[in-house]
C-alpha cells in the first residue's frame, strides 16, 4: 500500500472508533498488532493483539462515560509509518481531559500492526483516566 492507502485506512479507523464500530476496528487492526499507551497510569502500557486492544479502546469508552471526543487534526502518511496528530476531550467523574497528542501507526499488508500514542501533558492523561 501507498502512502494515499495508508493514510485513508487511519482515517477510517478514527471514524470507526468515534462511532463505536468495533467491527470495522476488527478489520483494520492485524491480529498480532501492538498498542503502546504513554504514561504511568492504569491504562499505560503495551497492548498485544488486536483484542487486548479493542478491550481497551472499549475502556475508554466506559472510563469517560462514553462522551470521549477524539477529533483528528491531521493525518501524515509515509509508506510505512502514519501519523496522525489529534485532540481528545471528555469530562467524566469531575475530571475533564483537554489535550492534544499523537499517534504513530505501522501498517504492513493494508492493516495496522503497531499503535503508539503520545500526549503533550501524558500527566494529565493518567490523572483523567485514574
Amino acid at each position: 500500500m501507498g502512502t494515499a492507502e495508508n493514510a485513508e485506512l487511519v482515517r477510517r479507523g478514527y471514524e470507526a472508533f468515534s462511532s463505536g464500530d468495533m467491527a470495522t476496528l476488527s478489520e483494520l487492526f492485524a491480529q498480532e498488532a501492538v498498542w503502546h499507551v504513554a504514561g504511568n497510569g492504569v491504562l499505560s502500557g503495551r497492548k498485544e493483539g488486536r483484542d487486548a486492544i479493542l478491550a481497551y479502546f472499549g475502556e475508554l469508552g466506559t472510563r469517560s462515560e462514553g462522551n470521549l471526543k477524539v477529533t483528528v487534526q491531521d493525518i501524515v502518511a509515509g509508506e510505512i509509518h502514519t501519523v496522525a496528530l489529534q485532540h481528545n476531550a471528555a469530562d467524566s467523574n469531575g475530571r475533564t481531559l483537554d489535550i492534544d497528542g499523537a499517534i504513530a501507526f505501522q501498517v504492513r499488508e493494508g492493516k495496522i500492526i503497531e499503535g503508539r500514542e503520545f500526549f503533550a501533558d501524558t500527566a494529565q492523561g493518567d490523572a483523567f483516566w485514574a
